[in-house]
């Protein structure tokens, strides 16, 4: 490798790492522990798990089979679909809140069919489900339709040569050669997840217990207690990295 790069290299891991080392210079360590182990913290915590976890598996539900769509599909319109694919991607998640809640709000066109049938999404737990799937699924999609396109379609045509039907080929052959970008999608889909802030807030409120995910909780505790604020970040922080640096390693690798 080029010695040059190293400058970029350091200058750009500083530019991640130094702020979040800032975040140890402003908390008190004596009010740490107990920070942490709020109900406040704690109740916010195991909702963004939570709803992370429900996210990241209506992606794939949803998304997997979008992905294979993009990949395998011939039709012209193909491009205009995945533009709108990765519209979340570029849209400010405050914007994807509004939209969500203008579609499925009461007065929204889906939303009042779904209050007639005394069904309400806006500021619910399952608001904040579909405000973490909106701006999170891309992610697997993205991942998942390049390792489709890159993998190519010889081995499943191989496998259709040899009888083998459109559901068999996809269990056998399909999923085990995407099964690496599968599991790197999964981890990076539910880490989005786990930090959405901008569509949450607008589309599902921010309601202790119910749709106060940790993000919420440290921007509400930011305005009357800096230092519990920080202990939520500092624990997000935490979360964030055990889940991609134990998760991720074995997603790549294939190894689940």
């Amino acid at each position: 490798m080029p010695g040059v790069l190293w400058a970029p290299a350091v200058l750009a891991l500083a530019l991640v790492v130094l702020p979040v080392l800032g975040l140890l210079t402003r908390v008190d360590p004596a009010r740490l522990p107990g920070l942490l182990l709020s109900p406040a913290a704690l109740d916010a915590l195991w909702l963004s798990v939570v709803t992370g976890l429900i996210s990241t598996a209506l992606s794939l539900v949803i998304g997997g089979p979008l992905a294979l769509v993009l990949a395998r599909s011939r039709m012209r319109a193909v491009r205009l679909v995945r533009a709108f694919v990765l519209l979340p991607l570029v849209l400010p998640p405050v914007v994807g809140g509004l939209a969500l809640l203008y579609l499925l709000g009461r007065t929204g066109p889906l939303g009042q069919f779904l209050d007639a049938a005394g069904l309400r999404l806006p500021y619910t737990t399952a608001a904040v489900v579909l405000a973490q799937t909106f701006v999170a699924m891309p992610f697997l999609v993205v991942g998942l339709e390049g390792a489709l396109r890159t993998a190519g379609g010889r081995y499943e045509q191989v496998a259709a040569t040899l009888g083998a039907g459109p559901w068999l080929t996809f269990r056998r052959v399909t999923v085990p050669l995407v099964l690496p970008a599968l599991g790197s999608g999964l981890v990076l889909t539910f880490a989005r997840a786990l930090g959405e802030f901008g569509a949450t807030i607008t589309f599902a409120g921010s309601l202790q217990g119910t749709t106060r995910t940790l993000p919420l909780a440290i921007y509400n505790t930011a305005q009357s207690d800096v230092d519990a604020a920080v202990a939520m970040s500092l624990l997000l922080v935490v979360v964030a990295v055990v889940v991609i640096a134990v998760a991720r390693p074995k997603a790549v690798e294939g190894r689940w």
